[in-house]
Formats: structure tokens, sequence, C-alpha cells
């Protein structure tokens, strides 16, 4: 079995002329936190939903686990159960109720027993920390805590990879604290992780290594020691001076 968990081989993305993603190459292992990092329009979003064919790509390999994502023959709907995704934006059905929203893809998708489906769902409901919630409707949640419900709804489908696309950025200053906390947590539990955050005190904290992407190109990689405090390129020296 390969020690790495995701792998992404010459990876483009068009968008008509734009090309959004210029032959990404990156390894991801078993357990490692990956923060991605740059300015708005580099590309950080667009890769996420490569990894899961959100965005079909136009050139390129990726492997999630033992599947090979890009091939034309593979079930997409069966391969992308083993990748977790939460969004800016949370995505409830404001009609169901917070434990329906958690076991909605595990009755639907993986055809779980109701029984079984709402203990796993208060399980994961209870560890980030919004149990006492789970017969309330999102309408009556705070931001925080739809995105906490979210993150519960990712982990109750058991995935192999985690990733995260900006989860706090439509969230009030008082609200980012209590979701990048759960995500601290999630990482210390050494799961495999793509996060896409501007959340600098994050990246230094919970990444393994951090990318730092810029006009669709991979432009440096280390550790956040190495990159924060010794960026290699003009262009990660100049975009930390301005977030840091």
């Amino acid at each position: 079995m390969s020690t790495s968990m995701v792998e992404i081989r010459n990876l483009n993305k068009w968008f008509g002329r734009n090309h959004i993603l210029k032959n990404i190459n990156l390894s991801v292992k078993r357990g490692e936190v990956i923060v991605i990092l740059g300015p708005s329009g580099s590309g950080k979003s667009t890769l996420l939903r490569c990894v899961n064919l959100l965005e079909p790509v136009n050139s390129g390999e990726i492997r999630v686990g033992e599947d090979i994502i890009t091939d034309p023959k593979i079930n997409i709907y069966k391969a992308r159960q083993k990748i977790g995704v939460v969004f800016q934006h949370f995505n409830l059905f404001p009609h169901l109720s917070v434990m329906r929203n958690v076991t909605i893809g595990c009755t639907e998708v993986l055809k779980m027993p109701d029984e079984e489906a709402n203990k796993i769902a208060l399980k994961y409901l209870e560890r980030v920390g919004i149990g006492v919630k789970a017969n309330v409707y999102p309408s009556e949640l705070s931001g925080g805590q739809k995105q906490r419900v979210a993150i519960a709804r990712a982990l109750a489908m058991q995935p192999q990879v985690m990733m995260f696309d900006e989860p706090t950025s439509a969230l009030d200053p008082e609200m980012i604290g209590e979701v990048l906390s759960v995500i601290e947590d999630l990482a210390k539990e050494h799961r495999t992780m793509l996060v896409v955050s501007h959340e600098i005190g994050f990246a230094r904290e919970a990444a393994d290594r951090t990318i730092f992407l810029d006009d669709g190109e991979i432009i440096e990689e280390g550790t956040p020691k190495e990159f924060f405090s010794n960026p290699k390129t003009v262009r990660a020296k100049a975009f930390l001076d301005k977030v840091l």
C-alpha cells in the first residue's frame, strides 16, 4: 500500500482561455495535514474541487487512496465517498434537523440503517461540540455552529481524506476560533487533510506542510517553520509581508 493518500501529477485546469492550474504536482502522505496558502484567484479552491472532480480536469492524473479518480472508467460517486469536503458556505438543508443533515449521506449514499446512522451522527456532533443541537434546525444555529454541523456531516461518511475550502471565510470574527479549534483537534488525530485557509496562525500550528500557490502554480512548499521564517521566493516574501 502506498504511503501517500493523495497523488496529483501534472494537473492542468482551464476555464476557457484561462489556465487556472498549471502542471500541479503534489503528494500528500497518509495522516499529513497540508495547508494551501496564496492570494485570491491563485487556484486554491479550484485545486480542491479538482481532487474530487467537482471540476473536471483537462489533463493530468489524481489518485485518492487506491483510486485513480481521473480514470474515465472510475465510479466517481463511489470514489467521492472517500473524500469529505467542507465548503465556505455550509450547504445545510434548511428543512432538515441537524441530525438529519448529518445522517442523510449515511442513509442515502452508504445505505446505513437509521439506527446506526443516528449513532454515528451523534458521535460526530458531540465530537465537534454541538451534540445538544441535534434536534434543532439550521435557522436556529449561529454561523460557527452551522459550520461545525457541516464538519460532522463530512466526518460521518468516514472519509479517507478531509478537505476544507476556506472554512472560516463566511464567519464573523468571534466564530472563527471555535471552528478552527475543531479543525486543529482533527489535525492532531493524524487525519489526512487538505485545508485552504487565510488563517496564518492556524497554518503555523496545525500544518505539517504549507503549500504556496500563485497564478495556478505551486511556487513554494515546506514546513510552516521553513515557510514563515525563511520563504525562498520573492513572491512568497511579498505575500507574507502583507499578511503577517
